[in-house]
């Protein structure tokens, strides 16, 4: 790489939880692009995605992609759950429900204690990266200048939760599974269940008609496109992890349980919604919803057949192109 990086574990102690409780020896593995200005005024906090882990997302940092770390101090800290940060897969016990809440608190301890960092330029992120930025403008209106909610919503909708429910049953019925939070091994049948279930909504229907799976994603035939892009993806996790930050996805509400209006109206950040066009996780009817009471918000969909995907368009040159030209111009607006 042609710029500077450093990488590192933050240690925050026991940390006591936002829904109750204590995550043990909580720790965020992070990684970090670019060079940190003398006014330390050029920092873009980018969190990561359901199940993602942060050289998974590296491919949008680059001179020429959509972060350019010539210009901006970006922060990677991995999310609670990842499997590199507290996760349940290497923290005992491990708690009911770790929140977006506490992912935002212990990732601004981290801006805080390592780099000195109090003022945050933007927060830019995909999916549950975006509820997280969502999250750093409502638990830090003071602090957040602008964020990009790329494929997320202030709160996790009835529809989005359904898919989650129906996702988690599909863990918890594994008789692997312990009934609270752990699996005494990886239960391979309901992953494999779970990866193919999990195909028919990441993407589009749309997406599948123009065989997009198979052209674009380079897979001979249906059952290999399921078994190589999405159960050896999830395989690769441990399916405790998986339960805990879809649990976290569930819960991701900027309200905290009470008056969204009202949330949404107490951020002072600068907005820009990116739902893509055909999502079915977060559509942008939701963030429709969410426009009119944000001081400072901007709705920009993705014009895709990707679906939830086109906001991580690694395999997509047009919508990363799209997503490099809108977010270019509003961190530097």
């Amino acid at each position: 790489m042609g710029w500077p990086v450093q990488e590192g574990v933050f240690a925050l102690g026991d940390m006591a939880l936002r829904k109750g409780g204590t995550l043990p020896g909580a720790r965020i593995v992070w990684r970090a692009h670019g060079t940190l200005s003398p006014a330390r005024d050029n920092v873009v906090v980018h969190p990561t995605s359901y199940g993602g882990q942060h050289p998974e997302l590296e491919w949008l940092i680059g001179p020429d992609g959509i972060l350019d770390p010539t210009r901006w101090f970006i922060v990677i800290p991995n999310m609670f759950g990842n499997g590199l940060s507290s996760s349940p897969s290497n923290t005992a016990p491990w708690p009911a429900l770790v929140t977006a809440w506490d992912n935002v608190a212990a990732q601004r301890r981290l801006l805080a204690e390592v780099f000195g960092v109090e003022r945050i330029h933007a927060v830019y992120g995909w999916s549950m990266g975006a509820q997280q930025a969502y999250h750093w403008a409502a638990a830090c209106p003071d602090a957040v200048q602008r964020i990009v909610v790329n494929c997320g919503s202030a709160r996790t909708s009835v529809h989005n939760r359904v898919f989650l429910k129906g996702m988690m049953a599909v863990l918890e019925a594994a008789p692997e599974y312990d009934g609270a939070a752990l699996f005494s091994a990886q239960p391979a049948a309901a992953l494999r269940a779970f990866g193919r279930l999990y195909a028919g909504w990441a993407l589009s229907q749309d997406l599948y008609r123009e065989g997009l799976h198979l052209t674009a994603l380079k897979a001979p035939d249906l059952d290999t496109f399921l078994r190589t892009d999405w159960e050896e993806r999830f395989a690769r996790r441990a399916a405790a992890d998986l339960l805990a930050q879809m649990r976290c996805w569930e819960a991701g509400d900027i309200a905290d349980g009470g008056d969204l209006t009202a949330a949404l109206r107490g951020i002072v950040a600068r907005v820009l919604l990116m739902p893509s066009e055909t999502d079915l996780y977060f559509r942008v009817a939701d963030n429709a919803a969410e426009l009119p009471h944000l001081r400072h918000g901007r709705l920009v969909p993705i014009p895709s057949i990707w679906g939830h995907r086109a906001g991580n368009p690694v395999a997509n040159p047009a919508d990363a192109a799209f997503l490099r030209r809108e977010v270019r111009a509003f961190l530097e607006a």
